[in-house]
């Protein structure tokens, strides 16, 4: 191997583990050019997931399906791509896998963020739901793991430096996908289990969000289990709109929130208190 070819690859080795992902923006940032690229992957330093996609080989790959994990670590780490795991799939890393209903909905791995068009293009492509910023106005209110210091040599990265919302953020981004792409159960059952939010990183998340289908339903969901962080949140302080909203077909109107719910979900005191007369 040439002096030339030896520097160029050293950058690679050095910021590339096995197991990780490049495009071609990173690697042509780094010095290594489209003729190089080539030949790299000719000679097995380099394996092509798509065009313009690249991943470094690792011979201790184990063909578990674990692989979105280095996947989404490299556009966290490695390219700097602005995205974090978010809603049902942030919730299961937290370990409330339990109270998702897996029949309910397909495994998916849900980004938020400016995922890069090449994530379509990928073989596992329909594994990843791609979500905008939309619902908190662009805010990184929320983020575990947002704050930490990028290493230039970064090493095999553990779970835990995914960057991945908070149970306070990943529950208000799975309320925004119902009732289409979520269950009504499964929000129930993960507000029984959700004992130990914290409500002022609540307090912020609420004021930031944009959707007022979410904020309701969080209300709705927060009443009907009422945790001990419920007492420290009070609707008044936040923009909930004017007027019923339309959810769901066949549901009930909540009398308090205005916005049509599955009857389940309207205990009998708030329904004792809407027949209530003058």
């Amino acid at each position: 191997m040439t002096q030339q070819r030896q520097e160029r690859l050293k950058p690679l080795l050095d910021d590339l583990p096995p197991g990780y992902v490049a495009d071609a923006a990173w690697l042509t940032a780094r010095g290594i050019d489209r003729k190089s690229i080539l030949q790299y992957e000719q000679r097995g330093w380099l394996e092509k997931l798509a065009r313009g996609v690249y991943r470094r080989p690792d011979i201790h790959r184990d063909g578990s399906g674990r692989d979105w994990r280095r996947l989404v670590l490299s556009l966290q780490r490695i390219m700097d791509y602005e995205v974090h795991v978010g809603g049902r799939t942030a919730l299961s890393l937290h370990g409330f896998d339990h109270y998702l209903t897996l029949g309910d909905a397909p495994r998916r791995v849900y980004l938020y963020g400016d995922a890069p068009s090449w994530l379509a293009r990928l073989p596992n492509a329909d594994l990843f739901e791609t979500r905008s910023l939309a619902l908190f106005s662009g805010a990184m209110t929320g983020l575990d793991g947002k704050d930490d210091e990028k290493q230039s040599s970064p090493p095999h990265r553990r779970l835990n430096d995914l960057v991945v919302s908070t149970p306070e953020r990943a529950i208000l981004e799975l309320l925004n996908e119902l009732p289409a792409n979520e269950s009504f159960h499964n929000a129930d059952m993960l507000f029984e289990s959700l004992v130990n939010l914290r409500p002022r990183l609540l307090e912020s998340l609420l004021k930031e969000c944009r959707s007022v289908k979410v904020k309701r339903l969080f209300f709705v969901f927060a009443d009907q289990h009422d945790h001990v962080w419920r007492q420290y949140l009070d609707p008044e302080d936040f923009d909930l709109g004017s007027g019923p909203r339309a959810l769901v077909d066949g549901g009930q109107l909540h009398p308090r929130y205005d916005i049509t719910v599955p009857p389940e979900l309207i205990d009998g005191k708030e329904s004792d208190e809407s027949d209530d007369g003058p």
